[in-house]
């Protein structure tokens, strides 16, 4: 092996290892900010400081980022389902949610790609039968993690199964507005696409939180703002970023690992740092969602064809 072979292979092991664990702990990181800061208002101040300094960073690397009008509107649209909706959705879940198990909750992500790219939005590709395997294995991990509350009617257990379902639905907007982006195919750099992302959501987030009066509602304590920076840097600065550098220099099957990495990770941390319970449902719930994703990210989508031709195979689209 040469030295610039093992530079590389040397690189992409510290890529995965900042990918992982800071995309990973943004879990913990939020279910801290927002104990002091509303949701609206903490997604609000993150995204619109990560954006712009992102679109700077951009700039000065040479990247394009003016953009033509219907560029600029379907990022709106774009940013507005997955940071606006989903990731809003996730923090206000987080006031109730431990960590993990909002963690988990989203990893019903690429379940919500295969059926709206199978069925919904069909486009030229439709579901192999391990693909929906995988998505009913996911039901199944889902039924497990939520089964105490389930069980359980009262206040508590009541409004824990609501946020939780509120959430899983939520995940749709994200995989409906990566859904669009792939298909709209942006001739925008990934970095410049959701920096400007980062921007329009944001906005939205701040003006929505400023209408609701979340700013009176706001404490500024030092660990509120510290989870506040600890996002914007390494959730959004970091974490993204060797995400776009992985993306041009490793498969991205290996890339989307992160879909069933992530949630172990968020597990682990809230239990480490905020003593969360991690029962045996939660246990049994991360084992079977975590084989659920691997089946739907590394299975294969059969292309339709007109009657009568032979079915060929491509790679299923990976999870956002």
């Amino acid at each position: 092996m040469t030295p610039a072979e093992r530079q590389h292979r040397w690189n992409v092991v510290v890529a995965f290892a900042l990918l992982y664990f800071f995309w990973g702990s943004t879990y913990l990181a939020i279910r801290l900010a927002v104990r002091d800061i509303p949701p609206l208002l903490m997604a609000g101040i993150r995204y619109v400081i990560a954006g712009p300094i992102m679109l700077l960073w951009c700039w000065w690397s040479g990247r394009r980022i003016v953009l033509k009008a219907a560029e600029a509107w379907r990022l709106v649209f774009i940013g507005v389902l997955l940071l606006s909706v989903c990731n809003v959705m996730l923090v206000w879940a987080e006031q109730w949610l431990p960590s993990g198990l909002a963690a988990l909750l989203m990893s019903s992500v690429p379940m919500w790609f295969l059926i709206l790219e199978t069925w919904v939005l069909p486009g030229e590709h439709h579901a192999s039968p391990r693909a929906v395997a995988g998505l009913g294995l996911g039901a199944l991990g889902i039924v497990v993690l939520l089964w105490p509350q389930l069980r359980h009617t009262g206040t508590l257990g009541g409004r824990e199964l609501f946020t939780s379902l509120c959430l899983i639905a939520s995940n749709f907007a994200w995989a409906l507005g990566s859904v669009y982006s792939k298909r709209w195919k942006l001739p925008v750099d990934p970095l410049t696409s959701s920096a400007y992302q980062m921007v329009f959501a944001g906005g939205v987030n701040l003006a929505l939180g400023s209408a609701a009066g979340e700013w009176r509602r706001a404490t500024w304590t030092g660990h509120g703002l510290g989870a506040l920076l600890y996002l914007v840097v390494f959730g959004s600065w970091v974490g993204f970023s060797a995400y776009a550098w992985l993306l041009k220099h490793v498969p991205t099957a290996k890339v989307s690992t992160y879909a069933y990495v992530n949630p172990v990770v968020a597990v682990f941390l809230g239990w480490l740092v905020l003593q969360e319970s991690v029962t045996a449902y939660i246990l049994a719930g991360t084992a079977i969602i975590v084989a659920a994703v691997s089946l739907i990210t590394g299975a294969k989508l059969q292309t339709r064809l007109p009657e009568g031709q032979p079915e060929a195979a491509t790679a299923a689209p990976q999870s956002p």
